[in-house]
C-alpha cells in the first residue's frame, strides 16, 4: 500500500512538474529539486564502498539499471550474476565512466559459457584525486582516492530446453580495497601512514536468480519474451565497522515486439549493521528499441531518493565490435555534457560452436519428421535419438520418439490380432 502512495505521488509531482516547465519558470532546476525532497532518503549515505552504487557503463546504465530480470549482457556482473549462463557469446569489454567532478570509473569484464554453464572476470576501480593544502595554501598531500574490486562469476542454468528455458542461478564473489591517500593534522602537518589506517580490504558476494518464458507474444521467434530476475548484492562482513551497500533486487522485463524491450525493477539497500537504518526503495525502468540491426536506441529513468535520475544511450554493432555511449542527468549534474558520460566497448569473441550445433539438431529433427512421415518409424526414431545425444532436452525429439514409439506398439497389436483371426 506504501508503495502505491508513493508511485501515486511520483506520477503527480511528474505531472506538476511538466507544468511548471511549460509555465516557463524563471528557475525550474530549483523548482524540480524543491519537488523531490519529500523523496530524501534520511538513511543515505551511511554505508561504505559507495562506487559499488555507481554503474560501471554499458546497457545496464542506459536503461535505468533496470537489468535485473534482463541480464542479457555483459553488464550482469554489476545487476543479475546468472547472467552469464544465458549468455549467447563469449564478451570481453572495457568501460569507461566519467563520474560527477574528477570522479572515473574503469571496468574491464570477460565472461564465457560453456553448454549451460557460465563463468567471468571482471575488475573494476574507482578513483577521485586527492589533494590538501594547509591555511597558507601550500600543498601538504596529493594522491588518489580509490575503490578496486576484482569479481569472480559462476553459473549455472537449470533444466533448460526447448520449452522452459531453465532457472538459471549464478554468483559473484568480490574482493576489494580501499585505498585513502595521508592526510595532514590540525597543524598542516602531514601524518604518515595516516591514510593506510583508513584503508581497507574487503570481502563480499552476490546471488541472483533468472527465469525466462514467453508471455503475449505477437511475433515469431526461440528466444521467449519475458523475463524476471532476482539478486541479494553486496553481502559482507562491515569494513571497520561501516556495512557495505547490500540490495535486495527484482526485476521484469518484457519483449512486446521484436524491436521492443520494456524492464522495471525495485530495490530495496539493506544495512546489515543496522537494519533500522536501511535506506527507501528504489524504482527504475528502461526500454531498448532496436532501430536497425547495427543501432540499438536505450534509455532509462530511477528514482532512488531525492536524485531522480534520466539516461539515454545508444548501441551501435560493426561485425563482432560494439560501441556503447550513455549520458546521464540527475540532481548533481544538471546538464552539463562534460559529466555522467560513460563509454563501452565489447568484443564479440564467439559462441563456441552453440549456434552451429543449434543449426544441426534443428537439421536432423526436421529429416527425423520427413522420415515419420514416410512411414519409416525406426529410422525416424533412430534419427532422434541422435539430437538427443547432442542436446538431452530438445522436447520435440522426446515427443516425437514417444509417438512413433507409441505407433509402433498399435501396429504390432493390429498385425497380433490379424495372426489370431
Amino acid at each position: 500500500m506504501r508503495i502505491k502512495k508513493r508511485l501515486f505521488i511520483f506520477l503527480f509531482l511528474l505531472i506538476r512538474t511538466g507544468m511548471a516547465i511549460a509555465l516557463d519558470l524563471s528557475d525550474p532546476y530549483a523548482y524540480v529539486t524543491g519537488l523531490f525532497d519529500q523523496f530524501i532518503d534520511p538513511n543515505e549515505g551511511r554505508t561504505t564502498f559507495r562506487s559499488l552504487l555507481i554503474p560501471g557503463g554499458g546497457r545496464a546504465e542506459a536503461m535505468g539499471m533496470a537489468f535485473t530480470a534482463l541480464a542479457n549482457d555483459i553488464s550482469f556482473f554489476e545487476t543479475n550474476p546468472s547472467g552469464s549462463s544465458t549468455m549467447k557469446n563469449t564478451e570481453l569489454s572495457f568501460f569507461h565512466n566519467s563520474w560527477i567532478a574528477d570522479s572515473r570509473v574503469e571496468t574491464v569484464s570477460v565472461t564465457q559459457r560453456q553448454d549451460n554453464f557460465g563463468y567471468g572476470a571482471s575488475i573494476r576501480c574507482f578513483y577521485v584525486p586527492f589533494t590538501e593544502y594547509n591555511t597558507f595554501g601550500e600543498r601538504v598531500s596529493r594522491g588518489y582516492y580509490t575503490e578496486t574490486l576484482a569479481t569472480f562469476n559462476v553459473s549455472y542454468n537449470f533444466l533448460a530446453g526447448y520449452y522452459f528455458k531453465g532457472l538459471a542461478v549464478g554468483a559473484n564473489l568480490k574482493a576489494g580495497f580501499r585505498g585513502v591517500p595521508d592526510y595532514s593534522d590540525s597543524k598542516g602537518r602531514l601524518i604518515i601512514g595516516s591514510g593506510l589506517a583508513q584503508s581497507s580490504p574487503t570481502i563480499m558476494a552476490d546471488l541472483g536468480l533468472q527465469t525466462r518464458f514467453n508471455f503475449l507474444k505477437l511475433y515469431r521467434a526461440r528466444d521467449p519474451n519475458c523475463s524476471i530476475g532476482f539478486s541479494f548484492r553486496n553481502f559482507g562482513p562491515p569494513v571497520q565497522g561501516e556495512p557495505l551497500p547490500s540490495l535486495i533486487t527484482g526485476g521484469a522485463a518484457w519483449k512486446p515486439a521484436n524491436p521492443i524491450t520494456v524492464s522495471v525493477e525495485i530495490q530495496k539497500p539493506l544495512n546489515l549493521v543496522n537494519p533500522a537504518e536501511s535506506g527507501v526503495f528504489t524504482y527504475g525502468a528502461g526500454v531498448s528499441i532496436n532501430m536497425a540491426s547495427f543501432f540499438t536506441l536505450l534509455a532509462g529513468f530511477q528514482l532512488k531518493g531525492g536524485n531522480p535520475r534520466i539516461s539515454i544511450g545508444g548501441e551501435t554493432n560493426v561485425n563482432d565490435f560494439q560501441i556503447n555511449v550513455n549520458y546521464t542527468l540527475d540532481m548533481t549534474t544538471q546538464a552539463s555534457i562534460l559529466n555522467r558520460v560513460s563509454l563501452a566497448a565489447k568484443i564479440n569473441m564467439g559462441d563456441r560452436g552453440r549456434l552451429e550445433k543449434q543449426k544441426r539438431i534443428e537439421r536432423l529433427y526436421i529429416e527425423g519428421l520427413k522420415i515419420y512421415a514416410d512411414g519409416r518409424l525406426e529410422e525416424a526414431i533412430d534419427m532422434w535419438k541422435e539430437v538427443l545425444t547432442l542436446d538431452k532436452r530438445f522436447d520435440p525429439a522426446t515427443e516425437g520418439i514417444a509417438a512413433a514409439t507409441r505407433t509402433l506398439e498399435i501396429q504390432k497389436k493390429i498385425r497380433d490380432l490379424q495372426k489370431l483371426e
